[in-house]
């Protein structure tokens, strides 16, 4: 039975985040993954922070993200930082396009409501720009974060799968195929998967949000590097670039377990519809695709804080936007179980 002060449960760019945080702070921390860090929603996400996008109104989540993105160019730099790896980070703006007449009606509908945010929408013509909206590559963060976390000690186990985990006298017992864990705290951030971990407290099993996978495929393309300004979106479709000038394109939503399996039909779609946003993206060389499993819950919530009274702490169900919730989320819980 090995001991630490926190143990993570899942080392996406969630866990990653509260597990540099927490090791800042002078805990002792195991991060467990049943997979490799970084290589589920992480690896797949296409990176865009985009509050102007995901908003339609005023909510304790519409806050939180704009709280999160604003953190995001410090977090940035401080992980650049302390490790040395570049990070792809940029403010490059989107621009939402409108189609028809009630496309538009309902674009200026959203950017007044999200001016009382403070989110800025400029109108060029039959379209809204977005000055502050970003994007950054997910799979940059997830190698700093592995970085910075081995250089301050974290303990990683990687295909290491969590089975349960059981409270009993204010101590977390992480129990996996390779043993049991303690630590004087847990937290569950295993995406997609949390909901299908137990919890157990002295009375029997503790409910948390259940939690379940909702499958999107996208599209990478091999383009120049600037070939792309701004995100480009219109409904559920959106365009980006990266700095090295991979491009990509999505998305589906679909609500299928955890089904692997590339749907070219959706494929086809996706490239039809970007094509529609980007015209030359139909001139490019035949595109790459893969997909992820954005982690949901009912409601479409973060599940993010202490769990009752236990030492465990919740921190999954970011939907499509775990991304732009990272360092919101890692400062928030990393706070807490740190002050407690």
């Amino acid at each position: 039975m090995a001991g630490s002060d926190v143990i993570i449960i899942g080392g996406g760019i969630i866990g990653g985040s509260i597990a540099w945080r927490l090791a800042q702070a002078g805990a002792a921390v195991t991060l467990v993954d049943a997979g490799a860090l970084g290589g589920e929603a992480s690896w797949a996400g296409a990176g865009m922070l985009a509050p102007g996008g995901e908003t339609a109104g005023r909510s304790r989540w519409a806050e939180f993200a704009l709280e999160s993105l604003a953190l995001y160019p410090a977090f940035v730099e401080e992980l650049e930082g302390e490790t040395g790896l570049g990070i792809d980070y940029r403010r490059c703006g989107a621009v939402e396009i409108a189609r028809t007449e009630a496309e538009w009606q309902d674009l200026l509908a959203r950017r007044a409501a999200q001016s009382e945010l403070g989110i800025r929408a400029e109108v060029t013509g039959d379209r809204l720009f977005y000055p502050d909206d970003a994007l950054v590559d997910p799979r940059d963060v997830t190698r700093a974060l592995r970085c910075a976390c081995e250089r301050r000690g974290v303990s990683i186990r990687e295909q290491t799968r969590v089975l349960a985990v059981r409270v009993t006298e204010g101590r977390a017992e992480v129990e996996t195929g390779g043993g049991v864990l303690t630590g004087s705290a847990a937290v569950l951030a295993a995406g997609a998967w949390s909901g299908a971990i137990p919890v157990f407290g002295p009375g029997g099993r503790i409910e948390i949000p259940a939690s379940f996978p909702v499958r999107g495929h996208l599209l990478g393309y091999a383009l120049e590097p600037g070939s792309v300004g701004p995100i480009l979106r219109h409904g559920h479709t959106y365009v980006m670039q990266r700095s090295s000038g991979f491009t990509i394109a999505g998305t589906s939503s679909e609500q299928v377990g955890f089904n692997r399996e590339l749907d070219p039909l959706v494929v086809d779609e996706i490239r039809a519809r970007a094509g529609e946003l980007l015209p030359r993206l139909r001139l490019a060389a035949e595109p790459i695709a893969w997909l992820g499993f954005r982690p949901a819950t009912e409601g479409f919530e973060p599940a993010i804080g202490r769990l009752g009274d236990t030492c465990v702490w919740l921190a999954y169900g970011h939907y499509r936007n775990g991304i732009l919730l990272a360092p919101g989320t890692a400062a928030r819980v990393a706070g807490e179980v740190a002050g407690r």
